[in-house]
């Protein structure tokens, strides 16, 4: 109720993705496979883009303030166009320290716009509902952050087929 009164949860605040975001900061443990997934989806998807892992711990009493201090570090340094901020599933307790109040405020003050990618489908928590965006999973959130390099292809490809009947078109009616 408190953070709802501050305006956290006002969908006004929310920020618009990049439709290209040229680097990807994932704020979440080196460790866990939650960030090799979304490593290997952001790179067959789209690998025009660069990644920065800010590497942080996702549980625990550190973890709060790791979190919300790599976003601000990603914001001070203008480390990236797009931020995914999250972890794999877990217990409601291993979930946390994306309820806690400074990675809210974190997430909130963030230029940056930021996907929220905690837990699975069921999982949510604070830091989902202050966002940008909320991912169903990490895995999920990697697909939310860039195009599909295929379908771009395909459009380009469109694309070019039109000019190019277009071009012949205005030759041939000269």
């Amino acid at each position: 109720l408190k953070l709802a009164s501050q305006g956290l949860f006002d969908p006004a605040h929310k920020k618009p993705l990049p439709k290209y975001p040229g680097t990807i900061g994932i704020i979440t443990s080196s460790a866990g496979a939650a960030v090799h997934d979304m490593l290997r989806i952001l790179r067959k998807r789209y690998p025009l883009s660069r990644v920065h892992l800010l590497p942080v711990r996702v549980q625990g009493v550190e973890a709060p303030g790791e979190i919300a201090a790599a976003i601000r570090y990603a914001n001070y340094y203008k480390l990236a166009d797009l931020l995914i901020v999250g972890r794999g599933g877990g217990s409601i307790e291993d979930l946390w320290a994306f309820n806690e109040e400074i990675v809210a405020h974190a997430i909130y003050e963030s230029d940056i716009p930021i996907i929220s990618a905690v837990g699975h489908e069921p999982d949510v928590t604070i830091s989902d509902f202050v966002a940008d965006l909320r991912a169903a999973t990490p895995s999920n959130a990697a697909e939310l952050a860039v195009p599909d390099q295929y379908a771009l292809r395909q459009t380009l490809d469109s694309m070019q087929e039109a000019m190019s009947s277009a071009v012949l078109r205005q030759i041939r009616s000269n």
